[in-house]
């Protein structure tokens, strides 16, 4: 607070500066105290988080191609060079990377219909209605959904993005499981896949109706504290932080598209190869809320942190997984981490920033960035797997390139806590 400022100023800083931001880094002058108080729970908060949970639910609708993987006859081989399960990698990752990618666009439901009129044999249809236009819908909603969450939470904001980000654990559990019925019953490709529209079309309309911001936004601000861009683009530990997440998630998904080939190669059931990506996102509904109960206690990089470490050392564990019993264990171990990675990238990204104005803009950016790695880090896996089937080769490739990213994050942890005088970041 400035020495010229005549109002009070201890309720105003705290608010502003969040729960583990310094104290000197904020300009607070000609913010208003209404503008910036942050209840911290109330009716309206719980619906945003009710909210962004339901509109998160259909974000591992891409699970629809590890199903089709295993329906036989459902997919022919292409006459193409590049193997069928190949081709799946990038439209998976394709969606993944618009996903994180992308900011405008609200397509999602109609071309999950387009997808249910597309011929299942025919690549090109499978990558526009799925991989670009799902794509670009799921990038729309994902970030506002998030930060969002800053409008209502401030010393609970990482539970309550955790709570946000279990969404996606719920429906990677569900629709799986909803499709292998609908499209290997009677109802087939085309009504399995507009039955689950319908049911995205009603999560998105009562989360459109229940979510609320409360802060104005830029335009209705008039002047006050802005987004520095250049202090963003030149802030050392927050690109220290995304490289360590573009690291991190190049390799992170390896065992969610390629833990089923890995069952079925090594000779066990069948229905545990399906199930696994339901173990794997149970565990992970687990794993995006418990440790981000800890992070609102002690910081979300004193969590984060040992996430990204287990999470790569599980990758490298998979050498040993190789009975029922392995791979049950692996699935919810590797989903709760897993998981835990996920819904702690964005109140890391949330403390990195000056003030509630700077946190959309660092998360967009870090989402940005990090779709690149979601885009080719899979299929990079697969190319290296499908040179001479050999799985050391992906296994090693993903558990290098994490360790890295762990220790990326390590070091801006470190930093940030030089920078704030703290341990608790």
């Amino acid at each position: 607070m400035s020495a010229t400022s005549g109002r009070p100023s201890s309720e105003v800083e705290q608010a502003l500066k969040g729960e583990y931001a310094p104290p000197e880094a904020m300009d607070i002058e000609d913010v208003p105290q209404s503008v910036i108080n942050v209840p911290d729970g109330g009716v309206q908060a719980w619906l945003s988080v009710l909210g962004g949970y339901g509109s998160l639910c259909l974000h591992d609708y891409i699970r629809l191609f590890q199903l089709v993987r295993g329906i036989p006859g459902l997919l022919r081989p292409s006459r193409r060079v590049v193997p069928v399960k190949y081709q799946l990698d990038w439209v998976n990752t394709t969606v993944l990377y618009v996903l994180h990618g992308s900011t405008s666009g609200l397509l999602y439901v109609f071309c999950m219909f387009m997808l249910s009129i597309a011929d299942p044999h025919k690549y090109y249809q499978l990558v526009l209605s799925q991989g670009v236009g799902m794509g670009i819908g799921s990038g729309l909603m994902l970030v506002p959904a998030i930060s969002v969450q800053t409008h209502h939470w401030r010393l609970r904001r990482s539970l309550a993005m955790g709570i946000v980000m279990t969404g996606s654990g719920v429906g990677g559990v569900i629709y799986p499981i909803m499709l292998n019925r609908l499209v290997t019953g009677s109802a087939g490709f085309a009504w399995g896949v507009r039955a689950t529209a319908f049911l995205t079309l009603g999560l998105l309309a009562i989360a459109n109706a229940i979510m609320t911001t409360r802060l104005p936004n830029a335009r209705q601000r008039g002047p006050g504290t802005k987004p520095d861009m250049k202090a963003i683009m030149t802030d050392g530990p927050y690109w220290l932080y995304v490289l360590g997440l573009f690291l991190v998630l190049w390799g992170m998904f390896f065992p969610y598209f390629y833990l089923q080939l890995w069952v079925n190669l090594h000779g066990l059931p069948g229905n545990l190869a399906f199930y696994t990506i339901a173990i794997l996102n149970a565990a992970s509904i687990f794993g995006r809320t418990l440790p981000n109960m800890l992070a609102d206690r002690i910081g979300p990089f004193n969590v984060l942190g040992p996430v990204a470490l287990i999470t790569s050392a599980l990758v490298l564990a998979m050498f040993g997984v190789k009975s029922t019993g392995a791979v049950v264990i692996f699935s919810i171990l590797y989903g709760f981490f897993s998981g835990a990675m996920i819904s702690l990238m964005p109140p890391a990204a949330a403390t990195l920033a000056n003030g509630l104005h700077e946190i959309g803009i660092r998360l967009g950016i870090g989402y940005f960035v990090s779709s690149f790695a979601m885009l080719t880090g899979t299929p990079i896996a697969g190319a290296l797997f499908d040179d001479g089937d050999q799985w050391y080769k992906p296994i090693v490739f993903c558990t290098i390139i994490m360790f890295a990213g762990a220790a990326c994050i390590a070091t801006a942890r470190s930093l940030v806590a030089r920078r704030k005088r703290t341990q608790r970041v």
